[in-house]
């Protein structure tokens, strides 16, 4: 599954690949393209550190469409991406039992649930405590001065 929350509105977008590729993280970047009203000229995406978002493919992509904006988050601090929260929530209403007769019931079940939290979807709220905890776990992640 390759995803986006969209940190504003709470709304996922989601693909569902056998693989993770290029081309499969280049279709999610032109469902966000395809989903954002044109009068949004910046898109920054939060990414972590797999080689696919790197890819010649997907920098070719990117010089295309100039209104996408890409930040990595350091290394091992992918749990600062707020999709991967929202994986977890996933994870934990329905995943957690998996009894699924084949990959495209997953799929289907994995679908459902978006169109369910798009129904009702929210930001996630950081609190003060939240935000000095992520700030100390990138501080932590630096490389000190000698």
């Amino acid at each position: 599954m390759l995803a986006a929350f969209d940190t504003r509105s709470g709304n996922v977008i989601g693909v569902c690949r056998p693989r993770k590729r290029q081309e499969d993280f280049i279709e999610l970047l032109l469902e966000i393209d395809r989903q954002t009203p044109s009068s949004i000229t910046l898109i920054h995406i939060v990414c972590d550190n797999l080689r696919m978002h790197t890819g010649k493919k997907v920098q070719a992509w990117l010089e295309r469409h100039p209104r996408f904006r890409f930040h990595f988050t350091p290394v091992h601090c992918s749990w600062m991406n707020q999709i991967e929260q929202w994986f977890s929530i996933l994870q934990r209403k329905r995943l957690s039992a998996p009894n699924f007769r084949n990959l495209g019931d997953l799929q289907a079940s994995i679908d459902a649930f978006i169109v369910e939290w798009n129904e009702c979807a929210h930001p996630f709220r950081w609190s003060k405590a939240s935000f000095a905890k992520i700030l100390a776990a990138t501080e932590d992640s630096l490389p000190r001065a000698a």
